[in-house]
């Protein structure tokens, strides 16, 4: 069972940017492959970013890509979502999501992600 808890969100000005961080329970969070996914007001939940069990490969959404960094500290069981050139299209409540199987092609498959945080509040006013 693995835990996972999201902070860093907030309210932020276009152009600004916030650093999400998600804490993950238990001593097994190297063994897991780790995503960001968001939600947005009256849109479906969707695929951010996700990296593997090393880090040493990174995934994201064409929306977000050159804008978001992904990243993961292992030892302090925390992977991070660093956003800059924040828009108004990406104001969402914000997921982590772990991973037990292999991302591969797959990376951005919601329903195969295991265990999922309750999520952390980005508005980017427009």
């Amino acid at each position: 069972q693995v835990q996972l808890v999201e902070s860093g969100g907030g309210l932020v000005q276009a152009g600004g940017s916030l650093r999400l961080s998600c804490a993950a329970s238990g001593r097994t969070f190297s063994t897991y492959n780790m995503g960001w996914f968001r939600q947005a007001p009256g849109k479906e939940r969707e695929f951010v970013a996700a990296i593997t069990r090393s880090g040493g490969i990174e995934y994201y959404a064409d929306s977000v890509k050159g804008r978001f960094t992904i990243s993961r500290d292992n030892a302090n069981h925390t992977v991070y979502l660093q956003m800059h050139s924040l828009k108004p299209e990406d104001t969402a409540v914000y997921y982590c999501a772990a991973r037990a199987s292999t991302l591969g092609t797959t990376y951005y498959y919601q329903d195969l992600y295991d265990y999922w945080g309750h999520g952390t509040q980005v508005a980017v006013p427009s």
